[in-house]
């Protein structure tokens, strides 16, 4: 009895192995042509690649399972190509939200610390380097409350821009606050959104592709960059002091023809008082 047992599990065995091997067989087989099309492809290319290469190659399909486990267990890795950063940046800021246009071209306001706009743009300075303005204009006064000058288009340019506003403002913010941007990716974003909710003000955003919804701030820029010689700053430094003292400037000395003829600090205290 113990003999039969013992040749029973033997022939057992000898039945697994011969199937082992002929799977380790097939498998190295379809490896070798898998990783023909792979080389062939120069390696960028993925499990669905060669699925549909294998039905050519071996006249039908292959399970795209079985083609991912030949890779897993030899090791064909497939070369991923990087996402162009524009790209990205433009995919992220089609997913983000955007708000309608509640400004709707509305500029001649009364009331200072109603209704803003904010834009950001870009200074090519003397060194080849360019850095980026990000800025808040109150619309009633066209006095600049807030700026940041960055290296970089990160969302920190914006996010201390508007943390700056909120300083300046020390929560004394209007009931019907209102801020307005374009559709860009900074101004779409989670975190820009999130602040702006918190400070307690309504987001109005231009529609895409139309620049005189937000005129106001990009007619700031054209003064800024006809007034100031940023192309002659050799660095980051000294670029920050040349938009401080033209924005000071702007701000407290230079007169405005529609601000009947005051400066933006002393039309915000003209309006107060009235």
């Amino acid at each position: 009895m113990l003999a039969e047992v013992s040749r029973s599990v033997y022939y057992a065995w000898l039945a697994r192995t011969d199937s082992v091997s002929l799977r380790e067989e097939r498998d190295y087989a379809d490896y070798l042509l898998l990783k023909y099309v792979h080389d062939r492809h120069k390696g960028k290319i993925g499990y669905r690649g060669l699925y549909m290469e294998m039905l050519d190659l071996i006249g039908g399909p292959m399970n795209h399972k079985r083609i991912l486990r030949i890779m897993r267990k030899f090791g064909i890795v497939t070369k991923i190509r990087r996402q162009n950063a524009y790209r990205k940046i433009a995919k992220a800021t089609y997913e983000h939200k955007t708000v309608p246009n509640h400004l709707n071209r509305r500029f001649n306001q009364q009331e200072p610390g109603k209704v803003f706009v904010t834009d950001n743009t870009y200074l090519r300075i003397g060194s080849g380097q360019t850095v980026y303005l990000s800025c808040v204009k109150d619309i009633a006064t066209r006095e600049i409350m807030a700026h940041h000058v960055s290296k970089s288009l990160h969302m920190e340019l914006v996010l201390h821009t508007t943390n700056k506003l909120a300083e300046r403002l020390q929560g004394n913010v209007h009931p019907e606050a209102m801020i307005h941007s374009d559709q860009g990716f900074h101004y779409t974003h989670p975190a820009y959104l999130t602040r702006i909710r918190e400070m307690g003000m309504l987001q109005s955003m231009s529609r895409r592709g139309n620049c005189l919804d937000n005129a106001p701030m990009e007619s700031f820029f054209g003064h800024l960059k006809d007034y100031v010689d940023y192309k002659l700053a050799s660095d980051l430094d000294e670029v920050c002091a040349m938009v401080d003292a033209y924005i000071d400037y702007y701000n407290s000395e230079r007169r405005q023809w529609k601000l009947q003829k005051m400066t933006p600090v002393q039309y915000r205290s003209h309006l107060i008082a009235a």
